[in-house]
């Protein structure tokens, strides 16, 4: 018979060997360090993943798939050379994710693509660039030099999404970037506050969803703010774009519903405390004759409740421009104007259909 003693330091040794983690559990509590192509692939178990400085080469792209609840963090720039693979080249796919870029560039290499025509022709261009899906969070990184557009979101669940760049302006250089959209969103409970677009297409293109917020944003040299095209069967609700400011761009702000959309809709938008200025041809379009600025519209899709509310949204139009045009086929409800200032710019032309529009300035 055993000691007294000795019983309990058994009985003990014991407790301590049923509750030592398995091997499953304290790899899902590892740090994994990325820094190629390689080392980015089987990452399911990674609770922490850290992303060192690499180049992925031509023909590769990275899928970032941590563990739900993962923390990520950029610690150097990744680098994408001159490649024919499709996009997009880089997607981080985790839920509820942690993602830190630590203040570090995602290169694209755009200006080996760019051409003047986009993915309308000319060379491949891989699109979208960067791809987030999963959810969580997503902080302070700068997307730079995509070949089309840059970020697309297809999140899954809540997410924001802070102090991020996208800087295409080299794209600037005669007039060779195209299509470069900062930010296309089709998802749900999205949050995008103090990030930065300099491009030359949409700042922001919201093409479904609901629940979406902008705010606190600065965009310049592009299209500026939009909803759509929105294509048949493609819903967009409860939006509020407010504090931002979007300069030098070729439209302000717009709503854009394709001519031939039917079952889609656009409705419960607001505006609010947003600083427009040098818009060339349009301060606020809302149009349902897309591609048209202003044709014929279709009539098998509805806008409603589209307001100007809260704080003064204030637009200054070049005198080419042309200040407000809503052009309806099927638009609805009580529109409230009234913090809406537009100056500059042609004499502004509504065609509302059934929608009821008062107050403002234009």
């Amino acid at each position: 018979m055993l000691p007294l003693l000795a019983a309990v330091q058994l009985a003990t040794l014991a407790g301590v060997a049923l509750s030592t983690p398995t091997g499953a559990d304290t790899a899902k509590r590892a740090t994994c360090t990325v820094n190629s192509v390689s080392t980015s692939e089987s990452l399911d178990d990674c609770s922490t993943v850290v992303i060192e400085a690499f180049t992925v080469d031509d023909g590769d792209t990275v899928t970032i798939s941590a563990a739900s609840g993962a923390t990520i963090t950029l610690t150097g720039d990744i680098t994408f050379a001159s490649t024919t693979a499709d996009g997009p080249l880089l997607t981080i796919d985790t839920d509820d994710v942690t993602f830190n870029g630590g203040g570090f560039t995602i290169d694209g290499n755009g200006a080996d693509y760019w051409d003047g025509q986009g993915t309308n022709g000319g060379v491949d261009k891989p699109h979208p660039f960067v791809k987030l899906k999963g959810y969580g969070t997503f902080e302070d990184f700068t997307v730079l030099n995509s070949p089309a557009q840059a970020i697309s979101i297809g999140t899954s669940d809540t997410t924001v999404i802070s102090s991020v760049t996208v800087d295409n302006s080299a794209g600037d250089v005669d007039d060779l970037g195209h299509n470069t959209d900062g930010f296309d969103l089709s998802a749900s409970d999205v949050t995008i506050k103090s990030s930065t677009v300099k491009n030359q297409d949409d700042c922001l293109a919201i093409n479904s969803g609901s629940t979406i917020v902008f705010e606190d944003n600065t965009c310049s040299g592009g299209h500026g703010i939009s909803i759509g095209s929105i294509a048949t069967g493609k819903t967009v609700s409860g939006v509020t774009i407010s504090g931002n400011t979007v300069s030098d761009s070729l439209y302000g702000i717009r709503i854009k519903v394709d001519a031939d959309a039917s079952d889609a809709s656009v409705s419960d938008v607001t505006y609010s405390g947003n600083t427009l200025s040098g818009i060339e041809e349009f301060g606020v379009l809302i149009t349902q004759s897309y591609p048209d600025n202003d044709g014929t519209p279709g009539t098998t899709s509805t806008i409603s409740d589209i307001n100007f509310t809260g704080s003064k949204t204030s637009v200054a139009v070049e005198s080419s421009g042309t200040n407000l045009v809503i052009d309806c086929g099927d638009c609805t409800g009580t529109w409230d104007f009234s913090e809406l200032d537009i100056s500059g710019g042609k004499t502004s032309v509504v065609d509302s259909d059934d929608a009821t529009v008062s107050g403002g300035t234009y």
